[in-house]
């Protein structure tokens, strides 16, 4: 797509074209993405080990903090370069992207090194006691975020770069191919060409391999489009000119914390859970990926629809900025709540493709599946905000409701709930949080939206946009 298919897309097409133009490749990548993931649980989970299916669960966290890396510089890069192409700003958005990549680069891997340091006192505080879990947990993260962190990351890090560019369709076939590959080379490693006792390890190497070829297709999706493109990774000093560091921060430290403590969260439920035996931990592990799904959904539209926001608030284009919003919003809470009712009546069956008939683990998994979807539509209204105050450069508001999502609330109700109900109380804990935080969310939406008013009518628009675009 050239810069006028761009801007006649963010500036002229209607709303919901433009928003389900761009949300839905980013929805059908993010469900491949759960889907795949899920893939490693399914496979290993024919095996009808427990202490297995712990293992992949408790290195999910690990796994997934590289996914905060990405967005601390995918989501702050996107959010600024959206904003820079609204102001025409081409070479702001080259260097945005530059120091976006090699920023995301260095930092994985320095969390690769230090988890290869410390990777047995890693996986004991994520719940990997149990010897046979513990042993099979390292080899997972070994393949997984050690030796492939930087190529999981790099590739997510592409997939937000060129979507900012409203290239959507490329940055979720990319995700989509990766996803698919890895359900194709699972079953191969898993069972073919490693020995039992290392289906760990072949789930590992599948994802690894998988998310190389996903790396390589955003490259190669950059060199063709290359002389379209404002994008540019080339290293210079110019890159922490006009603020552009500041900026991706300020708009990617929200979207990092979220998804760093969303995995301190789970690391927490599934060491409360450990006390309770391995059973109910691969229970919580499969129904909370299982669960995922939804949130993914959300996340994909709200991902999707971050780039048609930034570009209309920088281009003044506030109506148009709102209408997108409230799209996107309903189309977000509609979905989670359909997820919803599907989890509620269809928790057992859901869980039983995952974990084998007769297993203890499938009952709790079912009821725990059941506790968590709850909270899938104040979860969706919330993350809406989120990705709005994210796409407008407003810092402290995503952060504030990054935070009370997770981290701030569930996780002293977690500790607090255990006490009233021993293991339902844990899992409650998740959509009690996710409750608040959508009262919160909205509630700072509608003031923020008086208050942009104000500015419009007393001729300040231009202040109210100020550096953050």
């Amino acid at each position: 797509m050239n810069a006028a298919q761009e801007n006649a897309l963010f500036e002229h097409s209607s709303v919901t074209h433009a928003i389900l133009r761009m949300a839905i490749p980013t929805v059908i990548g993010q469900i491949i993405l759960v889907i795949y993931n899920m893939a490693d649980t399914f496979y290993i989970g024919q095996t009808g080990n427990d202490a297995m299916i712990t293992a992949v669960t408790i290195c999910m966290p690990a796994f997934m903090f590289l996914s905060a890396i990405s967005n601390l510089f995918g989501v702050g890069g996107a959010s600024v370069i959206a904003r820079a192409l609204g102001l025409r700003a081409g070479h702001k958005v080259s260097l945005a992207s530059a120091f976006a990549f090699w920023g995301c680069l260095l930092t994985t891997l320095v969390y690769s090194l230090l988890a290869w340091l410390g990777r047995d006192v890693f996986i004991d505080l994520l719940g990997g006691t149990n010897p046979e879990a513990h042993r099979a947990a390292a080899d997972y993260l070994f393949y997984t975020v050690i030796l492939g962190g930087a190529v999981t990351s790099s590739g997510v890090l592409l997939s937000h770069l060129i979507r900012a560019e409203s290239r959507a369709l490329h940055a979720s076939i990319g995700i989509a191919l990766g996803g698919i590959l890895n359900i194709l080379l699972d079953p191969l490693f898993i069972f073919v060409l490693l020995p039992p006792g290392k289906e760990a390890m072949g789930a590992a190497v599948a994802t690894s391999l998988s998310n190389l070829v996903s790396l390589l297709y955003f490259i190669g999706i950059l060199l063709y489009n290359k002389k379209k493109s404002s994008l540019s990774f080339r290293p210079a000093k110019e890159c922490l000119d006009y603020n552009i560091p500041a900026s991706i921060f300020t708009a990617g430290i929200p979207a990092c914390v979220m998804t760093l403590f969303e995995n301190i969260s789970y690391a927490c439920l599934d060491k409360l859970m450990s006390f309770n035996g391995i059973e109910m931990q691969a229970g919580i592990g499969v129904a909370k990926k299982v669960n995922m799904l939804a949130h993914c959904t959300v996340r994909g539209i709200a991902q999707g629809s971050l780039p048609m926001i930034g570009y209309n608030f920088a281009a003044g284009k506030f109506k148009r900025m709102r209408s997108a919003v409230k799209v996107s919003h309903n189309l977000a809470v509609s979905t989670a709540a359909a997820c919803m009712v599907v989890c509620l009546i269809w928790a057992r069956p859901l869980i039983g493709i995952f974990i084998r008939n007769g297993s203890a683990s499938l009952d709790f998994g079912a009821c725990f599946l059941r506790v968590l979807c709850i909270g899938g539509p104040f979860s969706a209204s919330a993350y809406t905000y989120i990705s709005f105050f994210q796409a407008t450069g407003e810092g402290r508001k995503s952060f504030l409701l990054a935070i009370l999502r997770k981290g701030v609330v569930d996780i002293p109700l977690m500790f607090a709930l255990r006490l009233l109900l021993p293991v339902v109380g844990i899992v409650m804990a998740t959509p009690l949080a996710d409750a608040v935080c959508c009262v919160t969310a909205n509630l700072m939406f509608a003031a923020y939206i008086r208050h942009l008013k104000g500015d419009i009518l007393d001729g300040r628009h231009a202040e109210a946009i100020g550096v953050r675009a």
